[in-house]
């Protein structure tokens, strides 16, 4: 099977929380996200949302300073999670994750 990913993924294995985009009163819902890329992440969880929901994924990198809160639109949901492919991202959010690819993928 052929990756048609734009970027490398690597393993995360962090628990997040998302919520729905747009929602004032929006419920945060816990995850763990499995991989991670500059393009998006897997997403472990008993709630994946339904294909083209808007998100708001909040995290904290390893080494991380700060809760990231990336837009992301739900591409494919099975029973196990979900796949999510990020928005447009800040020039901050942007360069932590390309540095923690860069990392893992030294490390790996």
């Amino acid at each position: 099977m052929t990756d048609l990913r734009r970027f490398p993924r690597v393993p995360l294995g962090k628990p997040i929380e998302f919520s729905a985009k747009d929602d004032e009163l929006a419920v945060r819902m816990d995850g763990l996200a499995k991989d991670i890329s500059l393009g998006g992440m897997f997403i472990e969880t008993d709630l994946p949302g339904p294909v083209g929901q808007q998100l708001v994924v909040h995290v904290v990198l390893p080494k991380g300073k700060r809760e990231m809160n990336l837009p992301s639109v739900v591409r494919w949901s099975g029973k196990d999670g979900m796949g999510v492919q990020f928005g447009l991202l800040g020039a901050r959010e942007t360069h932590e994750i390309t540095e923690f690819v860069k990392e893992m993928e030294g490390s790996g």
